[in-house]
């Protein structure tokens, strides 16, 4: 029995292949191989990064860590324009202030120094800031760079001359360290932390923060924080470096006082020196796209120590398990796809897998992983090319099936009700459900003794092209071909699906094919005799519409008092010299303005009279108006009005059924009714 069953399912695999076709089986194959590239490296493809690197940084904001009031272990001491402006003297720095802060810093007890100014040309205040380094009691870190690894920010001469700037000092308490950064090549965005170059120079926030030795070779992302609700609040105590290089010429009275607010502002802090001026050494961080501002170079540096001092480094996500997860990704799309799912289990599979795919990313970002490189996006574009390519896989190897299934119903249902079958097999049970249609007949007047005075052959042809032409008006306009009888066509709309515009669709199809119609009698041939005009009854009403039958014949159709309406509207045609007439029920129910009134009738069968109105869209629309406005007052009561009626009448003297109406309704009177005689 198993190896019943495992040959049963390699032939319906062999045969589910073959439909594939060996094109579509490659194209497959490539759509599900670039989903699962796509899945684990779109971080490496153009445009698609662009995107990953706008995803992280939303993740980023909304998980980036808030503090609730500065941090207290870290001083900026910065050059801002107001000391330029007073220095008169913007480019380079001016070191005579630095060493003269210096001293000041050293005195002050800070925890260590970090200098992010390059000191990479000879200035007239060298030799006192050369004294001053020399002197320095606190552990002090002047920044370095190499024109290898900063071409754009050092000459190879300025390196040289940096060079010999650190043996002049000649101290141990003095060390060199990069400040080089890692701004994203492709917009520049500080997310990365830097990676050290070839010297071996520590990173001036590693070198200031020795004591955690993890970071040396970090090379995650940079834990920015945030203050609350605020672009202008300050993380870090500001210093202006002009109040410590001042410090020795206030007064002696003042100075304790100053000297201990300073104290209380550095003692035991990590010291940043650089500069805080406009437009210069400004950095775009995550969080910059969404209106929080640049980030001066000096404050980067900042943030980085401050990382380090809380030893908040965002944990690695392994190869292995971003692979698996590119691998579940392009799985999830083929399945969604490959199971073909409807209706409510596709919305919720859909919904259910959207939203894993966009809450993974943001809750390992909440949970402190690094999600730099994590292929966010990439797992949707995966997760849609593996739907496409399975998709399309599954719609070729059941399109054989459906095709002909759907030509095997055609045969015996009107094609539309065959296309809800295919979706939904279950429309085959033989039940009926009441609802509002629009019911349309339609017949072509002398028929019968057409079929008399011409060969059966003719009559086929004649027939054939007659009701092909009329079923393609109804498919048309959405309707539903219920059955032919003889030349009769019996067509609703409203059901299997119903449509807002149903009325105007069933209005316009009615019209469209008595035209057809008109034509058709035009050139049906010389030697066929005369053929009357195609009449057209619509009304709107209440039937049983569904699947009636037996097991091996049904027949989808609408019974009711709507169908039976409908027929005596087109056989009242006749008598009221018509060519299509609509219910009151219908027309009420129809946007068009191309109705013309053609008074208040009792049809065989029913015994309340319902008015019926006429499609007159060759009528001009000025005697429409008035034909309708006249109409409406000799009905209400108003017998002066039928002089009006008249007028219009005999405006339109070729109109017979205008002619007829206005003897129709002389003769009932306002409010009357006029009783046809029989079907």
């Amino acid at each position: 029995m198993v190896e019943g069953e495992r040959a049963g399912w390699t032939k319906r695999l062999k045969l589910s292949l073959g439909q594939i076709g060996p094109v579509r089986l490659v194209i497959t194959i490539l759509l599900l191989a670039a989903g699962l590239y796509l899945a684990r490296h779109d971080w490496q493809v153009p445009l698609l990064s662009d995107a990953e690197r706008a995803l992280y940084d939303l993740r980023f904001k909304v998980n980036a860590a808030v503090l609730e009031q500065p941090d207290d272990r870290i001083a900026l001491v910065v050059y801002d324009d107001a000391t330029l402006e007073q220095l008169g003297k913007r480019s380079p720095l001016d070191r005579g202030m630095l060493a003269r802060a210096l001293r000041a810093l050293d005195r002050l007890g800070p925890r260590a120094i970090g200098i992010d100014i390059l000191i990479d040309q000879q200035q007239p205040e060298d030799e006192q800031l050369i004294q001053a380094l020399r002197t320095m009691r606190t552990p002090t870190w002047l920044a370095f760079s190499t024109n290898e690894a900063n071409p754009a920010q050092i000459a190879g001469w300025q390196e040289d001359w940096l060079r010999s700037f650190f043996t002049r000092v000649g101290s141990s308490r003095v060390r060199p360290a990069s400040i080089r950064f890692g701004a994203d090549q492709a917009d520049g965005v500080m997310r990365r932390w830097p990676v050290p170059d070839s010297t071996g120079v520590p990173l001036l926030a590693n070198a200031m923060a020795s004591g955690h030795p993890a970071f040396v070779g970090y090379t995650g992302a940079i834990d920015f924080t945030l203050l609350p609700q605020s672009t202008d609040a300050r993380r870090f105590t500001r210093i202006s470096v002009e109040t410590l290089g001042a410090l020795d010429e206030i007064p002696a009275e003042a100075r304790e006082i100053v000297f201990a607010s300073l104290a209380e502002q550095i003692r035991g802090r990590y010291v940043l020196i650089g500069g805080d001026i406009n437009d210069v050494d400004d950095f775009e961080t995550p969080t910059t796209r969404f209106g929080l501002g640049f980030t001066k170079g000096l404050e980067v540096h900042a943030q980085m120590l401050a990382q380090q001092l809380d030893g908040r480094m965002p944990r690695p996500i392994p190869g292995w398990v971003l692979w698996l997860a590119a691998l579940a990704v392009v799985v999830a799309g083929s399945l969604t796809s490959g199971l073909e799912l409807r209706g409510w289990r596709l919305g919720a599979a859909l919904f259910l897998q959207i939203a894993l795919i966009a809450w993974v990313p943001f809750q390992l970002q909440a949970m402190r992983m690094n999600t730099l490189e994590l292929p966010a996006f990439g797992w949707g574009a995966g997760w849609l090319l593996a739907f496409i390519g399975v998709g399309a896989a599954a719609r070729a190897v059941g399109s054989e099936q459906r095709r002909f299934a759907q030509s095997a119903l055609g045969k015996y249902l009107p094609r539309d009700v065959a296309q809800e079958i295919m979706r939904d097999p279950d429309r085959l049970a033989l039940t009926g459900e009441k609802t509002r249609i629009y019911a349309l007949f339609t017949d072509l007047e002398g028929f019968t003794k057409l079929s008399h005075a011409i060969t059966p052959e003719t009559l086929s042809r004649l027939l054939n092209r007659y009701l092909d032409v009329m079923s393609d008006i109804v498919l048309k306009h959405g309707g539903t071909l219920d059955k032919f009888v003889g030349d009769a066509l019996v067509t609703f709309w409203g059901a299997p699906i119903a449509r807002p515009d149903d009325a105007d669709r069933a209005v316009r199809a009615g019209r469209e094919m008595y035209e057809a119609g008109e034509l058709f009698r035009r050139t049906a041939g010389d030697d066929v005799p005369a053929i009357g005009c195609t009449r057209v009854g619509l009304h709107r009403g209440e039937a049983i519409v569904g699947n009636f039958g037996g097991e091996r014949r049904i027949q989808y159709t609408a019974l009711g008092d709507a169908m039976n309406c409908a027929a005596r509207l087109e056989s009242a045609n006749k008598a009221l010299k018509t060519t299509m007439l609509v219910s009151d029920s219908a027309k009420s129910e129809s946007s068009l303005d191309i109705f013309r009134p053609m008074g208040r009738i009792v049809v065989s069968g029913r015994g309340t009279p319902f008015e019926v109105w006429e499609p007159a869209p060759d009528m001009d629309e000025a005697s429409r108006g008035a034909l309708n406005e006249a109409w409406c007052a000799f009905d209400g009561g108003d017998t002066s009005a039928l002089a009006r009626l008249e007028e219009i009448a005999a405006a339109h003297a070729e109109d017979a059924a205008l002619q007829y109406f206005i003897y129709r309704i002389r003769e009932v009177g306002p409010g009357g009714h006029f009783v046809l005689g029989s079907k």
